[in-house]
């Protein structure tokens, strides 16, 4: 192909809407299917998968293996990268939906324990696995489809699209589950799992029709791919994953105390009701389908730094007001709080991530890398349902509010470490950047 002129790269490719369309619906697929786990795991996992007895012991064996597809995410992101840097973002991103459907759908069909002991954990955790291999070699790869088709100075709003596939992942996710929480049977958990095979088949077609990166097919035609990519980005860019592990646990962590833990906090604790938390999880992920790119949008103007900074700023500070919001047991406080660290706080990281990571790395590494710093932050995250249950075990709600903050405060040190990559300069271009005031020339 010839080289993209400058107007292409200013004003994007002629597919960067579809692109963007494409991308988000694919991670919208891919996030229904990891987080409806995550709703199961809180609210049906314990007695269906566990041997009966404790309930608190039912539900931290329950959160252990939500845990167990996070150590997987590393993995796809690692096989992710090395494919859609060597040979294209596009055939990476068909196969990463495929194989989630499968296992999706899979776990729908699961046995209980009570039908054949256990045997079902053991399918149930196998299948989680392969979620969670899937998941990581898929993120990366539609972040940056989007992030190298869009326009030069729209990359921030751009990347935000397919961030808003989470929001609106969970949001179908807790709709259907929802839907069926009155259903006296096992098919209240397993039809959110079996009707994901409807949205795959979408999925893999609107996929399929979607273009290859510009960017890739540069360096491609130049003969510039790199063998190992992920060897190469954690030899010359190493501190640069570690950074992004970090500016991501801020984000992640809380997101998952959120919209996982806190579901099961809800019930167990007799502040509501389940249909409460899942209304409340509904509201905040409906209005992250603006918020998130809103907040890409705000970094193309003032950076990303700053931006990200102030999104792990309102993380550190709201650990302690969840809580008291939620203990106070009104629908309008829960809901509320749901919506300021959901919508707000985690929207705030999320709708900048996808530009502020890829600009972070190389063409030539750049899924390696972003992939691999945000899928390692994410399997230590995915532990974080579980770390909860065990801080309230031990300490109360207050134990799982100061980790809530806790992963705040390290996004906000991470962030003070981190370059900016969308400064004054790159925002506005060169002529714009060194415009020099009159009696100064």
């Amino acid at each position: 192909m010839p080289a993209r002129t400058q107007e292409e790269i200013e004003h994007g490719s002629p597919d960067r809407r579809r692109v963007a369309a494409g991308s988000a619906v694919g991670t919208t697929i891919e996030n229904y299917d990891f987080l409806a786990y995550g709703t199961a795991a809180a609210l049906y996992f314990g007695p269906a998968f566990f041997p009966a007895g404790n309930p608190v012991t039912g539900t931290l064996l329950s959160f252990a293996t939500l845990a167990a597809g996070f150590l997987m995410r590393p993995i796809g992101g690692m096989i992710g990268g090395h494919f859609g840097d060597r040979f294209g973002r596009k055939p990476v991103l068909v196969i990463a939906l495929f194989v989630m459907g499968f296992a999706t759908f899979a776990i729908g069909l699961l046995p209980t324990y009570q039908q054949v002991g256990l045997l079902a954990p053991a399918l149930l955790v196998t299948l989680r696995l392969v979620q969670g291999l899937a998941y990581g070699a898929e993120w990366g790869g539609a972040i940056l489809m989007t992030f190298e088709h869009a326009p030069r100075r729209r990359k921030g709003l751009f990347s935000a699209i397919p961030q808003a596939g989470v929001p609106l992942g969970l949001l179908l996710a807790n709709v259907v589950f929802l839907a069926t929480s009155g259903i006296q049977s096992s098919l209240a958990w397993r039809l959110p799992f079996l009707l994901s095979a409807v949205l795959i088949g979408v999925g893999i077609v609107i996929r399929l029709r979607v273009a290859e990166s510009p960017e890739f097919e540069e360096v491609a035609k130049r003969e510039e791919t790199v063998r190992s990519p992920v060897l190469h980005v954690l030899r010359r860019d190493g501190s640069t994953v570690v950074r992004v592990i970090g500016l991501r646990l801020a984000e992640t962590g809380a997101f998952y105390v959120t919209v996982t833990y806190l579901l099961s906090y809800l019930v167990s604790s007799g502040a509501t009701g389940r249909e409460t938390g899942l209304a409340a999880v509904i509201t905040a992920s409906a209005i992250g389908l603006v918020t998130t790119p809103a907040f890409g949008a705000l970094s193309d103007r003032f950076g990303r730094k700053p931006v990200y900074a102030a999104g792990c700023l309102l993380t550190a500070g709201f650990g302690f007001p969840l809580f008291l919001l939620v203990n106070s047991g009104a629908v309008v406080a829960i809901v509320l709080a749901v919506i300021v660290a959901q919508a707000i706080a985690h929207d705030c990281l999320a709708g900048v991530q996808g530009s502020y990571f890829s600009e972070l790395f190389d063409t030539r590494t750049r899924l390696s890398g972003a992939s691999l710093g945000y899928q390692l932050s994410a399997s230590i995250s995915g532990f974080f349902p579980l770390l909860a249950a065990s801080l309230a075990a031990g300490f109360g709600w207050a134990g799982v509010a100061a980790l809530f903050t806790g992963v705040g405060l390290i996004g906000l040190v991470t962030v003070a470490f981190t370059r900016e990559t969308w400064d004054r300069a790159r925002r506005h271009g060169p002529r714009e950047a060194v415009r020099v005031p009159a009696g100064l020339s």
